[in-house]
């Protein structure tokens, strides 16, 4: 049977990476609704775990499906929707759907809900800005930097933030998370408001499996999983990593185009230089 020109281009493993941030994604909602039926808070506390480590195996798959595409050449169309609209349920509903139900919903009213609809609904207007200025034409000097905060990040912020304060809330430290929900709830429009900002975030899209590493960047990402792995400065790293990103990008222009050529281009690559 004769393909139709017309098909779209469906290169297997990018988009099968993220079909797994899909996945993830699915089974993240699907392990939160499970929680939410329970009425002892304290005893949904596994299933809001679950569903958080869930949403950081979708920003792995993330990370992994640009890349593969980048390196063998197969950046399509098709590949950029599908990702957005995985991104929309993992980085979008998933957290939006956590946060309102395991932190915001001590808050007056609908507060928490309309919080979180407002994450959901600006994490999905900064997915479509991005596909309409990838689609726009380069011109001389532009870069690939992020204008506005990835929504994989913001979900990653989130959700790192809601692991550590579940852990404090088992430990029993500030069981009721008290003024927590005004904070989570103001980091969220917080980062909303982000999303479709101008500030710039880098991509390091340079970076994938044929960048050499210096030694420097080789024990740093050592002392990253062993700190990971580690039982007590797990809870910890995740919210480490995403802080140390959300900040950088809003300290990025104080910082000289030497220091910041130094901290992204620290992994070097063959055609870097």
């Amino acid at each position: 049977m004769e393909k139709d020109p017309q098909e779209p281009r469906i290169y297997l493993l990018p988009n099968l990476m993220t079909a797994g941030n899909l996945c993830c994604g699915f089974f993240a909602v699907l392990t939160i609704f499970k929680g939410m039926e329970l009425d002892d808070f304290s005893a949904a506390y596994p299933f809001y775990e679950k569903a958080i480590l869930l949403i950081f195996g979708s920003c792995l798959f993330d990370l992994l499906d640009g890349r593969l595409a980048r390196m063998g050449g197969q950046e399509s169309p098709f590949g950029q929707e599908f990702d957005s609209i995985a991104d929309v349920v993992s980085f979008g509903m998933a957290p939006a759907l956590l946060v309102s139900k395991a932190v915001l919903f001590n808050l007056e009213g609908r507060v928490g809900w309309a919080i979180a609809f407002i994450y959901l609904l600006c994490g999905a207007m900064r997915l479509a800005r991005f596909n309409c200025l990838a689609n726009m034409p380069k011109k001389e000097g532009d870069t690939n930097d992020f204008r506005g905060i990835p929504i994989p990040m913001a979900a990653g912020f989130i959700a790192s933030i809601t692991f550590l304060l579940i852990y404090f809330s088992k430990n029993d430290r500030g069981h009721d998370l008290g003024y927590w929900n005004y904070v989570l709830g103001a980091v969220m429009l917080g980062l909303s408001a982000l999303m479709l900002s101008n500030v710039r975030y880098p991509s390091f899209k340079k970076i994938d499996f044929q960048t050499k590493g210096t030694f420097l960047s080789i024990i740093g990402g050592a002392i990253l999983i062993v700190l990971l792995l580690n039982e007590q400065t797990r809870w910890y790293t995740p919210t480490a990593i995403f802080s140390i990103y959300l900040i950088y990008g809003l300290a990025r222009p104080l910082i000289s185009k030497n220091w910041r050529r130094s901290i992204e281009h620290g992994l070097d690559s063959e055609d870097d230089h």
